[in-house]
Order: C-alpha cells, then sequence, then structure tokens
C-alpha cells in the first residue's frame, strides 16, 4: 500500500495505520472489540502513521480523559478559566525590557492548572483553537495599551498564532485589524508569531494573511527557528521581521562548538536580511553574554524571568 498509485494524470500515496484489539483479552464481543482496535488506530496515527499499535488498558483510560478535558475546554472561556501569563524579552544591548511574549494558561476548577502543550493540540483538533486565540489577541491588545502607558510607549506584545487558524473558514485576520483599528492601538504593539510550519504550508489564504499583516505594520516572528525546513526565499517573501532561536541550540553554547557556530550563523545571517534575533531559552550569564557578543539583538528565558501573570510581570519591570 505504500507504493503510489497512478490515478488518471495523478499520483496518490497512502499511509496505513493499524490498530489490533484481541478477543477475549480486552473485549468479549464484537462492539467493544472494534472500539478498542478503533482506539489502538488512532493511536498509531498520533504516533507518526504508518505504523501498527495493539490495544491497551491504557489506551481507554487515556481516551476517556481526553473526552473528559474536551468537555471541560468547550466552556472554559465562558467560565473565565484562562489567563494570559507574560515572560518579559529583554533587549541585551539596554538590559531593557519593553517586549513580552503572552503565554495561555488554563485554571482548571477541579484539576488544577493544565499545560498548554495538553490542551491546546486538543483545541487545534476541535477547532476551538479559533475562539481561544482570538481571546488571546484581544487580551493582548487591551494589555499592550495599558503598558504603553505604563512602562513604554512602544512595549510589544507578542502572541502566537496556531497554523489551524490560518484555514480559510477560520479566517479571523481582517477582524483583528478591524479591532486595532477600533481600539486605536497601533499595529506595532503586537507581533504574530508563526512555526516554520506555517510558511511551508504557505498556500495562498496564508500568504494573504501574512502579507496583510505586513502592510498593516503588525511584525511577524518565526519562532523555533532552526527546527524545521524553513527556506531562505521564505524569510524574504514574507518580510519576517524577527527570528527566535530555538532553545535547544542556546542551552549548551557554553560547552558545545556546534550550537556556537549554529548561533552565529543564524544571527549573521538574519542581521543581513534585516531582521532581528531574539534567543529562547537562556538561563545562565553565561549564555547570554555569548549572545551578546555574537550579536543578539534580545534574550528570553529563565535568567530573566519565567512566564508570570500581570500584576507580577509589572512589579518586575517597574520595581527591579
Amino acid at each position: 500500500m505504500t507504493k503510489p498509485f497512478q490515478i488518471k494524470e495523478d499520483i496518490t500515496y497512502l499511509s496505513i495505520s493499524i490498530g489490533i484489539a484481541i478477543y477475549p483479552d480486552y473485549a468479549t464481543d464484537v462492539t467493544s472489540l472494534l472500539k478498542s482496535a478503533d482506539q489502538a488506530m488512532f493511536y498509531a496515527k498520533e504516533k507518526g502513521r504508518n505504523c501498527v499499535h495493539h490495544f491497551t488498558p491504557a489506551m481507554e483510560t487515556s481516551a476517556i480523559e481526553r473526552r473528559s478535558l474536551i468537555q471541560d475546554l468547550r466552556f472554559a472561556l465562558d467560565k473565565q478559566e484562562f489567563e494570559l501569563y507574560y515572560q518579559p524579552i529583554v533587549d541585551l544591548n539596554t538590559n531593557e525590557t519593553y517586549k513580552a511574549e503572552a503565554l495561555i494558561r488554563w485554571h482548571h476548577p477541579e484539576k488544577g492548572m493544565i499545560s498548554p502543550e495538553i490542551f491546546i493540540p486538543l483545541a487545534e483538533d476541535t477547532g476551538l483553537i479559533v475562539d481561544i486565540g482570538n481571546w488571546v489577541f484581544k487580551q493582548a491588545v487591551h494589555q499592550s495599551q495599558q503598558w504603553r502607558k505604563r512602562m513604554h510607549q512602544y512595549f510589544q506584545i507578542s502572541i502566537n498564532k496556531s497554523p489551524k487558524q490560518f484555514n480559510k473558514e477560520n479566517n479571523h485576520h481582517e477582524n483583528w485589524l478591524d479591532y486595532m483599528a477600533e481600539k486605536q492601538c497601533p499595529a506595532d504593539s503586537i507581533t504574530v508569531e508563526i512555526t516554520e510550519g506555517v510558511l511551508m504550508d504557505a498556500n495562498s489564504i496564508v500568504t494573504e494573511q501574512l502579507l496583510s499583516f505586513r502592510d498593516e505594520g503588525i511584525e511577524i516572528a518565526l519562532d523555533d527557528f532552526g527546527t524545521g525546513y524553513s527556506s531562505l526565499a521564505y524569510l524574504r517573501k514574507f518580510d519576517i521581521d524577527y527570528i527566535k532561536i530555538d532553545r535547544q541550540f542556546v542551552q549548551h553554547v557554553e560547552t558545545n562548538s556546534d550550537d556556537r557556530a549554529l548561533c552565529k550563523a543564524i544571527i549573521v545571517m538574519a542581521h543581513a536580511l534585516g531582521i532581528k534575533v531574539i534567543a529562547e531559552g537562556i538561563e545562565t550569564t553565561a549564555q547570554k553574554d555569548f549572545l551578546f557578543n555574537s550579536g543578539c539583538d534580545f534574550g528570553q528565558g529563565y535568567l530573566f524571568s519565567k512566564p508570570i501573570p500581570v500584576d507580577q510581570f509589572e512589579k518586575l519591570i517597574l520595581y527591579p
């Protein structure tokens, strides 16, 4: 089945994911047996497709927990269970903080704080990411206006935009632009962070949105740079404003010569293209010093602060 299929003028490729459930170990009737095999098949898809997995009781438990979380996630916005935390992005040349990344947190009433690594994929799979993303955007617009008055006249907040939010049926970029105009919020108050995958799949819909942001003055940051396969042509085509060096290259710059060389090369390349560089995951002074000496523009990481709520962020910046 992995061989390509010639269908008229087109060539089609298939992937096969197989789930296996054995009678009577985990089911004693046809309906339950098929349900178990189906769960094993979806597990195989989650693990990369083109593979085989046997059903285990843990899959049933996981499926139940997933359904429960999705149900709760559907009402989390209405119940005001989300909160934005902010992580400072520091100018390495001046040590000033006039940028921050907004990171969503879910305060579940029973389960406590649920990691975005758990609920964001669920939101993407169910389409809930669109409403959640719009909420994040509006919160960030409001916060940037407040901080421009209180902390820095050019304060800028970065928000992450999921690839799922670029779907045609979920296209809200014009609403975002209208909202900023309505609130009289300068375009450079917000930076939209995207992944390399968005550029790789940049069809006409994605291209239109990215170019609309550019034309209106909203800056674009390319997150986790170096971990994917983005082309330099994409950086030029979409006028990317910031490249964020992934933390996996930053964490070993003190001991790994290859990582040092990669960081330096990314910085030189970005500057040659007129792009500024943000290094993620800075945890030590030595890492910060290396990146500063290499010409990196901004730093982000636990050395400066972990993501924190609004009130703590203000205390950190206003009363250091």
